[in-house]
C-alpha cells in the first residue's frame, strides 16, 4: 500500500537533501571567495592556498549539486575535499574520534552526505534527472 508513495517521497527527499547541502556548502564557498556572508577568519583569503581551493571546489561543486548536474563524480570530489577538510584542518585541533571538541561535525557530516549522493544520485528535481528523460 505504501510502497510506491514511499518510493516517490524517498526520491523526492534525497532531491531536497542535495539542494539543502549544496546550498549550505556553497556558502562556506561564497564567504571564502566573496566574503559573503563574511566570515572574518577569511578576510585576506589568498585564492591559491590550500583554504582557496577548497572555496573554489565548494563553489563549483556546490553549483553542480544545487542544480543537479554531474551529481556523482561532483558529490564523491566533495566528499574527499570534506573528509580533507575534517583530517588537516579540525582532527589535529582535538582528539579525532570526537569530532565535538574539534569543531569538524560539519565536515564530517558533510563528508558522509555527499559519499551518500554520490552513491545514490541526484533524485528527480535535478538536471542529470532532466537529461535522462531527455534521452528516454
Amino acid at each position: 500500500m505504501f510502497s510506491s508513495n514511499n518510493t516517490v517521497l524517498t526520491q523526492r527527499t534525497l532531491s531536497v537533501l542535495r539542494i539543502v547541502s549544496a546550498f549550505l556548502l556553497l556558502q562556506h564557498g561564497t564567504s571564502k571567495l566573496f566574503g559573503f556572508p563574511h566570515v572574518a577568519y577569511f578576510d585576506n583569503l589568498q585564492v591559491f592556498s590550500l583554504i582557496g581551493l577548497a572555496g573554489i571546489l565548494e563553489v563549483v561543486g556546490g553549483t553542480l549539486l544545487l542544480v543537479g548536474l554531474f551529481i556523482r563524480p561532483a558529490a564523491f570530489v566533495l566528499s574527499g575535499l570534506l573528509a580533507c577538510a575534517y583530517f588537516i584542518g579540525h582532527a589535529s585541533k582535538g582528539f579525532f574520534l570526537f569530532p565535538t571538541l574539534n569543531q569538524g561535525e560539519s565536515a564530517v557530516l558533510f563528508c558522509f552526505i555527499f559519499l551518500f549522493l554520490a552513491a545514490a544520485g541526484a533524485g528527480p528535481w535535478s538536471l542529470d534527472a532532466a537529461r535522462s528523460r531527455g534521452k528516454a
